[in-house]
């Protein structure tokens, strides 16, 4: 049996690369700067994953750079992807899984952001105790944070929890390499890719010594939830949160980030019950996909106003524009096929989004119904009356023909 530390520069096993190509394929991905998919690599997997490792072990591997695509904002603006090739996407995944167990233990219980066993939902349920407990909130934003990250202190936080000079070498060398746009390489001085398979654990490292230790020792007694760069402050007063905000764009500084002022927001968690006292406050945040906001419910026979998420507005609208390149007008499609398409779509965003709230979603779904009846219309040119009633008459012997209808089902 070989002895891999005997006789390579690097304890990196066959095995460790191979576990690594697992969980890439699984995973998925497009192609990076060199064109060649998963599937293209895969029909030569073993020569491929044996060069790698050989690579990986005798530190001759160099990365490639980093293949830069633009990606639309739910707010208005785009935000660049960084897509690497799918063998750095490997040996990236080699070095996270080997230091992930030595760096995860270390983190603060508050974030949530690409952990094991940790979710966005922890987030937003942990948002939802805090909010109902303390009657302000802080809504952070860091500025382009991925593109803003210092190389030199992140290094710093890096060698705090990991002392191997391999890992040291190729995670300097992940952010040193360059980055391709529109077939043009250029030089990276600062940042980690945005879709790189280790960036959001160094992500992680960072802002867990630039927000929460610092936050620990300085702030004990305000509540937060961070997910990756997004965090959310939980203050009793509102000079305090004035205080927080202040304070932490002065942190965030210091470590050469920058706050978005724009769109970090103080916002007033009693706003329901108080709404005289502080009228032109913001009464409402976004925070993974949901609005926190006064919703009235009932209990035990009384309506009651509570601080709860919902589906954000921004969220509903990526699922319209979504949908819409779906069900496209004049497709040769029947309706049993739209469904097969469209149910796994509607499935996920159901066990995300409902999760907390349901009924808050309804008006989406009502209008996928109607979309549904104005394709039907079109397709068999026909009114949209009796478009609407073949809909009905699906639903009656077909119920679980569209996934959302065991919610909101079509009506004429």
């Amino acid at each position: 049996m070989i002895d891999y530390y005997e006789t390579k520069q690097h304890p990196i096993t066959k095995k460790m690369v191979l576990d690594a190509y697992k969980v890439v394929r699984a995973n998925k991905g497009s192609a990076g700067v060199d064109d060649e998919s998963l599937d293209e690599f895969a029909t030569n997997a073993t020569g491929n994953l044996y060069k790698l490792w050989n690579r990986l072990t005798s530190g001759s591997y160099h990365p490639p750079a980093v293949k830069e695509v633009a990606i639309p904002k739910r707010s208005k603006g785009i935000r660049y992807l960084g897509i690497p090739s799918v063998s750095d996407r490997i040996a990236q995944q080699v070095v996270k899984s080997y230091i992930e167990p030595k760096i995860e233990i270390h983190f603060h219980e508050n974030s949530y952001g690409y952990r094991p066993r940790k979710s966005a939902h922890h987030a937003l349920r942990q948002t939802t105790v805090n909010c109902s407990y303390y009657g302000w909130a802080v809504d952070l934003d860091i500025k382009s944070f991925f593109d803003s990250i210092d190389h030199e202190l992140l290094m710093k936080a890096i060698r705090c929890f990991v002392n191997d000079k391999w890992v040291l070498m190729y995670i300097e060398r992940w952010l040193k390499a360059g980055v391709s746009r529109d077939g043009v390489i250029y030089a990276r001085e600062k940042g980690t890719p945005q879709g790189g398979v280790i960036s959001p654990i160094l992500a992680n490292v960072f802002m867990h010594f630039v927000f929460d230790k610092w936050m620990e020792k300085n702030h004990p007694n305000m509540p937060f939830e961070r997910y990756c760069d997004d965090a959310i402050i939980h203050c009793t007063t509102e000079r305090q949160a004035s205080f927080i905000k202040s304070v932490v764009a002065k942190r965030l500084a210091q470590c050469k980030l920058e706050l978005n002022d724009a769109k970090t927001h103080i916002v007033y968690c009693r706003n329901h019950v108080h709404r005289e006292y502080y009228p032109n406050t913001r009464a409402k945040f976004d925070f993974l996909g949901y609005t926190f906001r006064p919703i009235r419910f009932k209990s035990q026979e009384q309506w009651k106003f509570s601080f709860l998420p919902c589906m954000s507005e921004s969220s509903k609208n990526e699922v319209r524009i979504t949908l819409r390149k779906l069900i496209v007008r004049g497709m040769r499609y029947s309706i049993e096929q739209i469904a097969e398409v469209l149910n796994p779509k509607i499935r996920g965003w159901y066990q995300y989004y409902h999760k907390f709230t349901t009924w808050t979603t309804r008006g989406l779904w009502y209008w996928l119904n109607q979309k549904l009846a104005n394709w039907i219309k079109n397709y068999r040119r026909t009114s949209i009356k009796k478009a609407r009633d073949l809909m009905v008459r699906m639903y009656e012997t077909r119920p679980h023909l569209f996934a959302h209808w065991v919610n909101v089902r079509p009506y004429r």
